[in-house]
């Protein structure tokens, strides 16, 4: 077939035309970023409210009975940084509450110090009731179940040292916050503060209160402690002694026990078990003999349970 000289230049440019438009670039399109999604407010959890802030204490508030053998538990002053009985240092603690007590042969006033940041000083003045004391005859020999009196004298040293190793114990308890009860009831037969005849020879006064109850009757924790001392052998006077500290420098002596369910490192709890009641060491009969101390204070349990039928 014959091309005409009009076709081929047709076609040549035809050629042309397709290369070129290979190596034209395609129309650039105008590119967006993607729109970002809506950010969300995040809501902010409200503030909790500010903790109430504790009142401004100025002064000292005090709890208790402010009579000889009894115990007064007190507040100090705001900012209490250093606190005195009797120019004696007196723990406190951190919310500022603290432990006083009058011992048996306590003076008729004791004076309660608090030093606050700066050096400023609040003072009380504590007008301490005299107690009544009984005298009381009892039918035992002063050596309790030493064999003589030279055995006595050589056996009771150590057991001193023995009950102010651990009268000294350091303990963290707030037993001394409760209100105390009465680690076992029964009749009472020996009163707190009196003072004692042993068949005829004087010896100091009851340190504790008794009450009688058969051999081998459970008693209690009167307060939360930890156990301090329980005797391995009985003593010549105390018997069979468990010590319980609550605390603050007070601390529980149950003397003459039949048997200690507990020992020594133990923490107690108010009404738990520690152990039964016996006639061991010094002692006419079975009975419990509860005496509370408070650093070097004899107390009257009575004070601080209340009556032993309440």
């Amino acid at each position: 077939m014959r091309v005409g000289a009009d076709g081929l230049r047709y076609g040549a440019a035809l050629g042309l035309l397709i290369v070129a438009a290979g190596c034209v670039p395609a129309a650039e399109t105008e590119t967006r970023p993607a729109p970002r999604p809506a950010v969300q407010p995040v809501a902010t959890p409200p503030s909790p409210p500010a903790p109430p802030r504790a009142p401004v204490r100025a002064d000292f508030t005090l709890a208790g009975l402010a009579e000889q053998g009894a115990a007064m538990v007190g507040q100090a002053p705001s900012d209490t940084r250093a606190l005195t009985l009797d120019g004696k240092a007196i723990p406190f603690a951190d919310d500022g509450r603290f432990l006083i007590a009058f011992d048996r042969d306590a003076g008729t006033s004791a004076r309660l110090v608090a030093t606050l940041t700066g050096g400023r000083e609040v003072q009380r003045v504590i007008a301490v009731a005299a107690g009544r004391w009984r005298l009381e005859h009892i039918n035992a020999p002063y050596r309790g179940s030493a064999a003589s009196d030279a055995d006595f004298e050589r056996r009771r040293p150590a057991e001193l040292a023995e009950i102010a190793a651990a009268r000294n114990m350091q303990v963290d308890s707030d037993g001394w916050r409760q209100t105390f009860r009465w680690p076992v009831t029964g009749r009472l037969s020996g009163f707190f503060g009196s003072q004692r005849v042993y068949q005829g020879k004087p010896g100091s006064y009851h340190s504790g209160t008794d009450v009688a109850v058969p051999a081998g009757t459970p008693f209690v924790a009167p307060a939360d402690g930890v156990v301090v001392l329980a005797a391995s052998a009985p003593f010549t006077l105390e018997g069979n002694l468990l010590i319980v500290d609550h605390g603050m420098g007070l601390s529980s002596a149950f003397l003459h026990c039949q048997r200690l369910d507990v020992r020594v490192g133990d923490r107690v709890v108010q009404g738990q078990r520690l152990g039964t009641v016996g006639r061991t060491g010094r002692a006419t009969g079975p009975h419990m003999h509860w005496g509370l101390k408070w650093r070097g204070a004899r107390l009257d349990p009575g004070k601080l349970a209340g009556p032993i039928g309440g």
